[in-house]
């Protein structure tokens, strides 16, 4: 059965979404492959019978991969921004999509290999930004500047001065 959310993210693949959800249900908690619909007839991209659209979710966000074909690219104007609680659940995550074929960029960024960017960011990190302590807000984010992945006992040692 279909579900038919409110609000869904959707997000275009070059015939890759099924792939690309059963990493993100494999990999992120409180996420799962919810339904795969294939085309009722023949389109652009694809034929009659093959997978059109997923239906997933990625830690309780609704999303639909749509196979859309190569003509459209994601960029960094969209991504998901994943609050990581400590180093070892930054890590994993990190890991998980730059090891699976994707690529790492600045301050916490990555993308995986279908091109999606996913920003793997502490609590600490965002704590330590948005202190009312500016002068240790700033030596904080100094340090993430610097940074692929983030470590957060840097960013800890550099709050502190």
């Amino acid at each position: 059965m279909t579900r038919i959310a409110k609000n869904t993210i959707c997000l275009w693949y070059d015939d890759a979404a099924e792939e690309a959800a059963r990493f993100y249900a494999e990999t992120f908690p409180a996420s799962s492959l919810d339904a795969v619909h294939r085309a009722p007839g023949d389109y652009p991209s694809g034929k009659e019978g093959s997978v059109l659209t997923v239906e997933f979710t990625v830690l309780g966000v609704a999303c639909l991969g749509l196979n859309g074909g190569p003509i459209f690219k994601h960029n960094e104007a969209f991504s998901f921004q994943i609050a990581t609680e400590d180093q070892d659940e930054t890590d994993r995550y990190w890991n998980a999509i730059v090891g699976n074929g994707g690529q790492e960029s600045e301050c916490g960024w990555c993308k995986d290999k279908w091109g999606i960017s996913w920003q793997i960011t502490p609590v600490a990190l965002t704590k330590a930004n948005t202190s009312s302590d500016r002068a240790a807000a700033k030596r904080a984010f100094d340090a993430m500047m610097t940074m692929r992945k983030i470590d957060i006992a840097v960013i800890e040692a550099a709050f502190r001065g």
